[in-house]
């Protein structure tokens, strides 16, 4: 099965010139001109991105989904490549309905007819990895119209017999493709295996459900469906199934009255919440993730995938806004050796250099003319020439900030996304490393000082009774850095009481 598997494989690359995409700067090049003139029926003439497009389309939905995913690693993928693989789209037939219905009753241990009140055998979506079915609960559990998401039978067994193909043929690229070390396929196929096992997981997403809809309660800009969790096992989804008009649908959401320049900056709003204030958004949203509910707000769907950033995630964005509006490279420059993304012997200057030639010639354009996307992307490139290790959280970031530019400069041409984003980031900032930053920080650290500080005259007294042959070095260590906490809050504290006592006598 493998092996016929595999000879599928080398058939569809032979077929679609993969061979010399990889080979064609390789000193063995002249083998691969001439395997191409005894290969006279392959049509090469199209340019490399679609044909591996067309490969991944080729070899079914596990390799789609592959591709979906080497198309947000823009740190690593060429452009034209990104750009391409960026249009493969889940088109795969949905599984029969008996199937459907048999993985249901293997969930809940009943038939369908038993668990709710009305099924639709009909799948209203089908994607690689599940399909979506409405259904209605019984009276007794709420009686709610519902979205049933079931995944694919077997699932587990097809991907683990793809992954390991894949990292099979990702060695051997890192064998014979001279960029094969700096791209790292098989950390590529590493990663892609952990979102895909994630994906799997249904009771995974629906968590992801669950926390985007309570961090978005009572919003008037973001609908996010209920998820009923009685009924969600690791292989069914049921969730609050949702009314709307798919955003890519623009002529009929504007025959609906929906203000499109409104619902732009909205979708910019709903992005840059999720990011700077809750740090957890929405990774997926391409169009056929998301409607737009009659009252004009946006309605999320499909949350297999995620993005999350951490405090440190966050002071190196703050930074780097920061320093980027003021135009001090040098400091952006800095801000990555310090954070340790870059090596510790890498040139500022030089560094600094790049970044400005890059960032310098968009201040000389209109705000709503600049693509905040693409200005990150060619800062990830600038950075991969000073081997700066791009965090995959961020490139996952920017991907999402392409899509939601495009989409709201689909809605609307004129979009200023800078405009938009500036109240967010301003007052995010602000919490970060301003004196709202302070207070917080100083909320979050009290309940270590209050445990600490008192601990400190046992820990000495711990220390000194130490046997003279025990490495006192650790103890030391510990008791350093408690003081270093205490006399750094200590210091915060006297500058408080001195600002308030200021404002009190002013």
């Amino acid at each position: 099965m493998r092996l016929f598997r595999l000879l599928k494989i080398a058939s569809v690359a032979s077929r679609f010139g993969l061979d010399e995409m990889v080979l064609e700067h390789e000193p063995s090049g002249r083998l691969v001109r001439l395997a191409n003139a005894l290969q006279f029926w392959r049509d090469l003439s199209t340019p490399r991105a679609v044909r591996l497009r067309l490969a991944l389309e080729s070899l079914g939905p596990i390799f789609v989904k592959f591709g979906q995913v080497l198309s947000t690693r823009r740190d690593l993928m060429p452009t034209d490549i990104a750009d391409e693989l960026a249009k493969l789209q889940d088109r795969v037939p949905p599984f029969a309905s008996d199937l459907a219905l048999a993985e249901i009753e293997k969930a809940y241990g009943r038939p369908a007819s038993q668990v709710f009140a009305e099924f639709d055998p009909t799948p209203i979506a089908s994607a690689s990895i599940a399909q979506v079915h409405f259904a209605r609960l019984h009276a007794a559990d709420g009686g709610h119209d519902v979205a049933v998401k079931i995944l694919r039978p077997n699932m587990l067994s097809v991907i683990e017999h793809d992954l390991a193909l894949m990292d099979s043929l990702a060695m051997l690229l890192e064998k014979l493709w001279a960029d094969g070390k700096r791209l790292k396929p098989r950390e590529v196929v590493a990663e892609f295996a952990k979102y895909l096992r994630d994906e799997l997981d249904l009771m995974r997403e629906a968590a992801n459900a669950s926390q985007l809809r309570r961090n978005f309660t009572d919003s008037s800009l973001l609908v996010v469906p209920e998820v009923h969790w009685d009924f969600c096992t690791s292989t069914v989804m049921v969730m609050e199934r949702m009314r709307g008009t798919p955003i890519s649908q623009i002529d009929r959401l504007r025959a609906d009255g929906i203000d499109l320049s409104k619902l732009s900056a909205a979708g910019v709003e709903i992005f840059f919440t999720q990011v700077f204030r809750d740090g957890f958004f929405h990774a997926d949203m391409h169009p056929g993730n998301i409607f737009v509910a009659p009252d004009g707000r946006y309605i999320a769907l499909d949350f297999g995938i995620v993005g999350t950033l951490t405090d440190s995630d966050k002071n190196y964005l703050a930074q780097n806004f920061l320093a980027f509006f003021r135009r001090d490279y040098k400091r952006v420059a800095e801000a990555h050796i310090e954070s340790g993304w870059a090596p510790k012997d890498t040139r500022v200057d030089e560094f600094e250099a790049a970044i400005r030639a890059v960032c310098e010639p968009i201040f000389d354009r209109p705000l709503k003319d600049i693509s905040f996307g693409k200005v990150l992307l060619r800062l990830f490139q600038t950075s991969r020439r000073f081997n700066v290790e791009i965090q995959p959280q961020l490139v996952m970031l920017q991907k999402t900030l392409l899509n939601i530019e495009g989409l709201g400069r689909q809605l609307d041409p004129e979009l200023d996304l800078w405009t938009t984003a500036k109240p967010f980031l301003e007052r995010w900032m602000s919490e970060q490393i301003g004196w709202r930053g302070l207070l917080r920080s100083f909320k979050q650290e009290a309940p270590y000082l209050a445990r600490t500080i008192p601990q400190l005259p046992r820990l000495v007294h711990q220390a000194l009774a130490q046997p003279a042959k025990t490495d006192l070095q650790p103890q030391i260590d510990r008791l350093i850095a408690v003081q270093k906490q205490q006399n750094r809050w200590l210091a915060i504290i006297a500058l408080l009481l001195a600002l308030l006592v200021s404002a009190l006598f002013a």
